[in-house]
């Protein structure tokens, strides 16, 4: 007879996170709102700290790691616990995790406005948060390994195997992606340089929604949907399959976010052909949450529970098999750079993230607190106004970016551009962006809605700090006799060993990335250099470091498509070797403004670009960009431009530091800066007195001026080739 063991279950930490996942939620969102209404009205653009460039960053921070990852927080440490049958591993080890988060949280709150930033899409945090990610990701690991290895239950539920390839791959990929040189506390350049940041970045990008937007809550799904609907899963054997496909497919997709760009074609094709693969697993994935409620659609209408969880489900299967599509080349030839690919990931953020975090929660906080929801119909509402929200968010701009593209590309009969200036398109889709703002509003208005019907469940409910349990331990359990063995297929047997079946997952994602990341960080040839191309000098360095502070890469592009529409309206596509010394790369992934690649050769000279970053309208009639008045009044600090270029030399790129000296550095950056400033003297003389060579609008033109300059000089044949 195997000794029975009683034990408590901790609740606090599971509360907490819940409280963070709501109050992070309305943060972010808010945020969001504010952005969306700044596409439509610039004016709310206030200050350097709270302009579109600096925030949006910000809101996708938020709502990715402050309400979602508390979100994955609060279920995996609620869950993992009832399937292991066992308290956390360490009570200090889950504090340890959900302070070390909320701080995290806070210093992205205040870094990412202040402009420090790497500027790659969902890591722009500087390295020293970097690290505490690093360091709060382990403890969450630790607690959780450890808790696998105290465990009452031998079987792993599925659930936890989705918790295992999260924990280890978000590692993988948050390492290898923000290793970067430290230049000051709040800057460092990307270890990596053009064409290899990019395929590092988008390994890591389109894996952070896979492995922390995709992977928890499927786990979640597999755990909270049957406990909903009170049912088996539908088939334990197809989430065998959804989880090992899923795992080692998704790992190959990144390089479809670089279709069409200077980056190699076997890592676009790969990234293509993998992408569509994933069709498979992830409706295998979607059927059976579905069907596990088979012949339980009546609880559906009645339930809001089940309506979130449902339609969560739902939202995440439409995802699923948009995003593969957009990765055929010919459609990401449409799609790319548009508001097509907002609406797509937003789909999948606000329906399947949102919906099943207020599934999970409005299921959650009434069994924390021993009552009912307070109000089920203000749940329903909260179902319907959200579900609104969403269609108001998503629809116009699935609208917004069809007719983005065709704009684009549009051709008169005479073969010139029907529309030759970009504004034409910016002005003709406010009417979307009105729309998106209202959608955002109305999803905004539903959380807050929520909020308030889950602070009222707590107010009437009783809290219980700890819930006791009982099970055998896992070394008084009788082990299975050879006859129950032979009933007990391969991997069922595997379930029962964590370790080795965190082996076996390791590897599962470390094939995909090893296959594509090595062959062009080994091989040189990979990546052809051009002759023309020259490292940038200090002050265009120092440029390129407020282009980046400002966030000017989340609306303008830095590549120039092999495209007739596009070489016309831009010049010369862009070539890998025009990149290789540009830590990080600024290619960007959406075009709210015209492509950058080729500015310096538009003829434009510097008394346009000073105006156009004073008031953009003066130049450009009818732009949303933001006014960036301060560039003309900030003193341009130059105290650190000579760690700048030593960073950069020991990275590569080829400075002669036998000559550069801080004194040498300072004279050639106050020399090319007076020059410019002379220009414009000459080129607005009513304003000439206001001219000064320190400001940072100096350094900012003549970052401006020098793109795409090097990569269209003359270059011998067989070189570019």
């Amino acid at each position: 007879m195997s000794q029975v063991e009683t034990f408590r279950y901790d609740n606090r930490i599971v509360r907490d996170f819940g409280f963070a996942t709501v109050i992070w939620g309305v943060v972010g969102m808010t945020v969001g709102v504010l952005i969306a209404l700044q596409m439509v009205m610039p004016a709310l653009n206030m200050g350097p700290f709270l302009s579109f460039g600096r925030i949006r960053p910000l809101h996708t921070n938020a709502v990715i790691f402050a309400f979602v990852g508390n979100a994955i927080f609060m279920g995996v440490y609620h869950s993992t616990q009832r399937l292991c049958k066992a308290r956390m591993f360490s009570d200090f080890l889950s504090r340890l995790n959900f302070w070390g988060w909320q701080l995290i949280i806070v210093l992205a709150a205040v870094s990412l406005p202040a402009g420090f930033t790497s500027s790659k899409e969902y890591a722009e945090l500087e390295w020293p948060i970097d690290i505490l990610i690093t360091l709060v990701w382990v403890v969450f690991a630790v607690n959780f390994f450890g808790t696998l290895w105290k465990r009452r239950e031998r079987h792993m539920y599925v659930a936890l195997w989705f918790y295992i390839a999260t924990i280890v791959t978000v590692a993988v990929l948050h390492i290898f992606n923000s290793l970067a040189k430290p230049v000051t506390l709040a800057k460092s350049y990307s270890i990596y340089a053009g064409v290899q940041d990019a395929l590092v970045q988008w390994w890591y990008g389109h894996n952070a929604v896979a492995f922390f937007l995709t992977t928890p809550f499927l786990g979640l799904m597999y755990y909270y949907l049957p406990k909903a609907a009170k049912r088996p899963v539908f088939s334990y054997r197809l989430s065998i399959i959804h989880f090992w496909a899923l795992i080692f497919i998704y790992i190959w997709a990144g390089p479809h976010h670089l279709l069409f760009t200077a980056l190699p074609d076997w890592a676009q094709s790969l990234g293509m052909v993998f992408s569509i693969m994933l069709i498979a697993p992830s409706w295998g994935g979607m059927l059976n949450g579905l069907l596990t409620l088979r012949g339980a659609w009546d609880k559906v209408r009645e339930e809001p529970v089940l309506k979130f969880l449902v339609v969560g489900v739902t939202a995440y299967g439409m995802a699923t098999l948009e995003g593969p599509m957009l990765s055929i080349k010919s459609v990401n030839a449409i799609s790319h750079y548009t508001d097509w690919t907002i609406a797509h990931v937003h789909t999948g953020a606000l329906g399947w993230n949102g919906f099943m975090t207020f599934g999970i929660l409005y299921w959650l906080v009434p069994v924390l607190y021993k009552t009912e929801i307070y109000n089920k119909k203000w749940a329903n509402l909260h179902f319907w106004i959200g579900l609104t929200g969403i269609l108001f968010y998503v629809v116009p701009l699935y609208w917004a970016g069809v007719t983005q593209s065709l704009m684009w590309k549009e051709f008169t009969d005479e073969g010139v551009l029907r529309y030759p200036q970009f504004i034409n398109t910016v002005t003709k889709l406010m009417p979307f962006y009105g729309m998106r703002a209202i959608g955002g509003m109305l999803y905004l208005g539903s959380t807050i809605l929520m909020a308030v019907n889950l602070w009222k469940t707590v107010k009437q409910g009783t809290f219980e700090p700890e819930t006791e349990a009982s099970a055998p331990a896992l070394r008084n359990q009788p082990m299975p006799t050879p006859e129950e063995e032979a009933h007990v297929y391969r991997h069922r047997a595997l379930e029962r060993l964590p370790v080795k079946f965190t082996i076996l997952t390791i590897g599962a994602i470390a094939i995909g990335g090893l296959a594509e990341l090595v062959p062009l960080y080994l091989i040189k040839s990979n990546v052809p250099t051009l002759s023309t191309v020259t490292p940038y000098t200090p002050l265009e360095l120092e440029g390129r470091d407020l282009y980046i502070r400002e966030g000017c890469v989340s609306c303008h592009s830095q590549m120039i498509r092999p495209f007739r529409s596009e070489t016309v309206r831009y010049g010369d596509y862009s070539k890998a070797g025009e990149f290789v010394f540009d830590h990080p790369f600024l290619w960007g992934s959406k075009r709210t403004g015209p492509d950058l690649a080729r500015e310096g050769t538009m003829g434009r000279n510097h008394a346009w670009h000073y105006r156009h970053m004073e008031r953009p309208e003066s130049t450009s009639p009818g732009s949303i960009m933001p006014d960036y008045p301060w560039l003309l009044r900030n003193k341009l600090r130059t105290r650190d431009t000579w760690k700048k270029v030593n960073i950069m030399s020991e990275l590569g790129v080829p400075y002669p530091m036998d000559d550069y000296t801080p004194e040498v550095m300072k004279t050639l950056l106050e020399t090319q800066a007076e020059e410019i400033a002379a220009d414009l003297r000459v080129q607005m003389p009513d304003r000439a007195d206001e001219v000064q060579a320190d400001r940072e609008i100096i350094a900012l033109i003549a970052y401006l001026q020098r793109l795409g300059v090097d990569g269209t000089k003359e270059v011998p044949f067989e070189e570019e080739l």
